[in-house]
């Protein structure tokens, strides 16, 4: 009896295992025991409402109150108005509410903005974002429920805290007015990071309203 080389039969092994095998796209469950699929935009819809806005608004002090704080003890300002439990290495969130006339904008960019006179001197004092592109992760870094250990890893994270920007222009932002916004009365409640240098704090909105033209 011809026996075959001990090559063509291992190869002929491989080509009956690999036939016999089943391949699976990356994150697809395997026999339903795998955890479901990651969804960061349904995680934040599932909270925004019952969750989210409800602790912003209790954490939120006024602006000038807040920046004012954040300026002389920016750690008081955290523990008081944003996220005690921050990772160590993080900036301080601050949580606030702004109101006042919007003094200048920029609606060119897609990461547009307005920046609100809240004090009524007639300058500038926070810069909020309209989007629809909108920079930072203010919004998931304010919210002390949120914790990166309970995340895979980095990325998930990181997807996490740009899905909140995602919600907030698709449900608020994306609805203002974007044309003759000078003048305007505005009003936000969201949370940001203190600016650098001379640059205007960076609030990105969970509430927004801008009044009618004057």
């Amino acid at each position: 009896m011809h026996r075959g080389s001990p090559r063509l039969i291992a190869a002929l092994f491989v080509v009956l295992c690999i036939a016999g095998c089943k391949i699976l796209p990356t994150g697809a469950p395997i026999d339903g025991d795998v955890a479901a699929k990651f969804d960061p935009d349904a995680m934040v819809a599932e909270i925004w409402d019952g969750r989210m806005l409800p602790y912003l608004r209790d954490k939120a002090g006024p602006f000038a109150e807040v920046q004012g704080l954040a300026k002389g003890d920016a750690k008081a300002a955290g523990e008081k108005y944003g996220n005690p439990n921050k990772q160590a290495n993080s900036p301080w969130t601050y949580v606030a509410t702004a109101e006042g006339r919007i003094v200048a904008s920029n609606t060119e960019s897609r990461a547009a903005t307005v920046d609100i006179d809240v004090d009524g001197d007639g300058k500038a004092d926070v810069r909020v974002q309209i989007g629809p592109a909108l920079r930072g992760t203010a919004l998931r870094d304010s919210l002390d429920f949120v914790n990166f250990n309970e995340f895979t890893n980095q990325i998930d994270f990181a997807q996490y805290g740009k899905s909140f920007n995602i919600y907030a222009d698709r449900t608020i932002l994306s609805k203002l007015p974007r044309e003759a916004l000078d003048g305007r009365t505005a009003k936000v409640l969201g949370a940001y990071v203190q600016g650098s240098g001379g640059d205007l704090p960076l609030l990105t909105p969970a509430e927004a309203e801008i009044g009618p033209q004057p």
